[in-house]
């Protein structure tokens, strides 16, 4: 017969199966304990939506922080005369808006998945009470803030110091399967060229 600790601990271990990315990903921030772990899962929220589906419209207040367990999305602004892709995000990533996280006000992107996602979500107003739950927690914010910082960053000098074939041979490297995953049209607007620009530069890439 097993005891009620042990049935916690097979509950702990199945869950924690069920969000393998989303578990790693937390992980990776900053070290938490078992404890903090399953404090922290307490606070998730699955959620399930269809291809297309936005998180976040430019203009609105995002309410939630999402971690990708399965799918896909983009992050884009809406530029003269087009749309402007400047983010993808995979199995592992974290979708917010930095404005609404930081700030509460309405924020400059528009989130959509490009797949059908499962992902988990957490209300800012309930991360930001982790926040002070605990140093560790508190450091976990402090963490992403940084390391979101620094992408952020990354993502800019790209762009503005970079040639379009740096881009791509940088995009490549670093998410391998989104040239799999996504339209070259969405591809082609996060480097900043056309489809025949892009174009060329496969070509080019597969010919080298």
């Amino acid at each position: 017969m097993t005891t009620w600790k042990e049935n916690r601990l097979q509950d702990i271990k199945n869950y924690f199966n069920t969000v393998e990315n989303t578990l790693q990903k937390i992980r990776a921030i900053f070290p938490l304990s078992t404890e903090e772990l399953v404090f922290f899962q307490r606070a998730l929220q699955p959620v399930h939506f269809k291809k297309g589906n936005h998180l976040f419209h430019e203009g609105t207040i995002g309410r939630h922080f999402y971690f990708i367990e399965r799918g896909l999305a983009r992050a884009y602004c809406q530029g003269d005369p087009q749309e402007v892709t400047f983010w993808f995000g995979e199995e592992g990533d974290v979708v917010f808006s930095y404005r609404s996280y930081i700030f509460g006000q309405p924020g400059y992107e528009s989130i959509e998945l490009l797949e059908d996602s499962f992902l988990y979500r957490i209300p800012y107003q309930t991360l930001h009470q982790l926040y002070g739950v605990s140093v560790s927690f508190s450091n976990w914010g402090r963490k992403l803030a940084e390391e979101e910082l620094i992408r952020t960053e990354q993502r800019l000098l790209e762009r503005q110091m970079g040639s379009a074939q740096a881009r791509y041979e940088q995009l490549i490297k670093k998410q391998p399967s989104i040239l799999k995953r996504v339209q070259l049209q969405y591809i082609a607007s996060y480097l900043g060229v056309t489809g025949v620009t892009l174009s060329r530069i496969r070509t080019g890439k597969r010919a080298g």
